[in-house]
């Protein structure tokens, strides 16, 4: 009876608190495909809301399907990019739809400095489904890189689906 009774309390406050948010203010976590030269992905995001328009947030990504017919020597390190996230939310602005939202923004990750600008469109208040188009602006290593460290300083593209926290 206590487990239920703790169960109970924890669902109330975890609801309430998820309803005390509107907008952009909101959490996302965005689970989704990396497409890119030579290998796909997968890509993870959770951006918190910091006002209507402004998020901080950290994403992570890791190449799995390399093309084999470039002989492509990548190691995990080559395979692994995490970043830090800054982004601006522009969906009421643009005013398309309430459920509709545009973010450019930038990102600071293992492997380069970047931009990216993300589309994302909630079916429900807690469902949607998102893309982002990511470039890199400055890479760390100014020489010349192995088409194993080339992976995640390219342009990419990101697929898949948006959850409202």
């Amino acid at each position: 009876m206590k487990k239920l009774i703790l169960l109970v309390a924890i669902l109330s406050v975890s609801l309430s608190h998820a309803q005390a948010f509107k907008g952009n203010t909101d959490n996302k976590f965005q689970v989704g495909t990396s497409l890119q030269n030579n290998a796909t992905g997968i890509n993870v995001s959770f951006d918190y809301g910091l006002g209507e328009n402004i998020s901080i947030g950290v994403s992570g990504s890791y190449a799995l399907g390399i093309k084999n017919d470039n002989a492509i020597d990548a190691t995990f390190g080559d395979r692994f990019d995490a970043k830090v996230r800054f982004n601006a939310h522009l969906g009421n602005v643009v005013n398309i739809d309430e459920n509709f939202d545009i973010y450019p923004g930038l990102d600071l990750s293992l492997k380069n400095f970047g931009g990216h600008l993300g589309l994302r469109y909630f079916f429900t208040e807690g469902f949607g489904v998102y893309t982002e188009f990511n470039v890199p602006l400055a890479k760390y290593d100014t020489g010349v890189l192995t088409p194993g460290q080339e992976l995640f300083n390219q342009f990419t593209v990101n697929i898949g689906a948006s959850f409202s926290l």
